[in-house]
């Protein structure tokens, strides 16, 4: 006599289970995570913030080496100038300038702005956004551990190419006047332009959460960041420049000037103190502008 197999039925969770596991909140640590490695699965990441610090610190290091050659075959050797003598012509030559060449520096604030939009209008264009806040509702937190992610990743970035640039084209200018970080304005400088870059990563960000397509997107970044600053530069009505000095470029460039030899002839210049609010203004209001709209937004 066959005797029939007997099986035990396994108990499957029943929609309270399941409801009680979808309410369970993601510890920001895990958003961090899954940002982190959403930023690096994209080839576009290496390529683009790979290949563009070394093209900013190679514009500036081009730019010390034209200098030092000119300025060895017009003065030769740099000596101290005898007493009562005035001093020659070379020494009002500014060597911090070198590392901080405006076009080096837009071309950062491109990339920085444009891979901060990519990380946002990627997810919509793509759909995964759809996902993302699918599994975690909560789009607050999500786009603040994104801003966050970005904020670190940029910053490096900017220490890497503030550090290389500065102690590549002083060392090249050693004999012609190159400075230290404890000279004046120096440490400032190199300060600055290592916060250009997360600063510009978070407006490129509100951008994309703004325009939520490619095209759009980096051209709306290109215009904020370089193109509106030079709208507002001129000097018959101070209202305007005082638009013009609310930029990040125009703060970004009174912060990398060199105090001891500023020959600037602005009537309305911007302050060192009013170009650091200027920095924490954008950043904290692009931080902003990006976790409510995408909050309010349909996906």
């Amino acid at each position: 006599m066959t005797v029939p197999r007997t099986t035990t039925a396994k108990a499957v969770p029943g929609p309270r289970v399941f409801a009680a596991v979808a309410e369970v909140p993601a510890r920001f640590r895990d958003l961090l995570v899954a940002e982190w490695i959403k930023l690096w699965s994209l080839r576009s990441t290496y390529w683009v913030l790979g290949g563009s610090a070394p093209v900013v610190v190679g514009i500036n290091v081009n730019s010390a080496w034209s200098n030092a050659d000119r300025l060895a075959q017009q003065y030769g050797r740099p000596a101290a100038p005898p007493p009562g003598m005035p001093e020659k012509p070379e020494m009002l030559f500014d060597p911090l300038g070198t590392a901080f060449v405006d076009p080096a520096w837009q071309l950062l604030m491109v990339v920085a702005g444009s891979v901060g939009a990519i990380a946002v209008f990627g997810e919509y264009t793509s759909g995964l956004i759809r996902t993302t806040f699918a599994a975690v509702p909560a789009r607050r937190a999500v786009m603040a551990a994104k801003a966050t992610v970005m904020t670190a990743v940029m910053l490096v970035l900017g220490v890497v190419v503030a550090g290389a640039s500065f102690g590549v084209t002083q060392a090249i200018l050693r004999d012609h006047h190159g400075l230290s970080l404890g000279d004046p304005g120096a440490l400032r400088a190199v300060a600055a332009a290592a916060l250009l870059a997360p600063l510009c990563a978070l407006v490129g960000m509100a951008l994309g959460a703004l325009v939520r397509h490619a095209a759009g997107t980096v051209v709306a970044v290109v215009g904020v960041l370089l193109l509106l600053p030079a709208l507002f530069q001129g000097e018959t009505y101070r209202w305007v420049k005082e638009i013009g000095n609310a930029m990040p470029l125009s703060a970004w460039q009174a912060l990398v000037r060199n105090p001891e030899r500023d020959y600037s002839m602005s009537k309305y210049p911007v302050s060192v103190t009013e170009a650091w609010i200027v920095f924490g203004a954008w950043s904290l209001l692009a931080a902003i502008v990006a976790v409510a709209v995408v909050h309010r937004r349909d996906v």
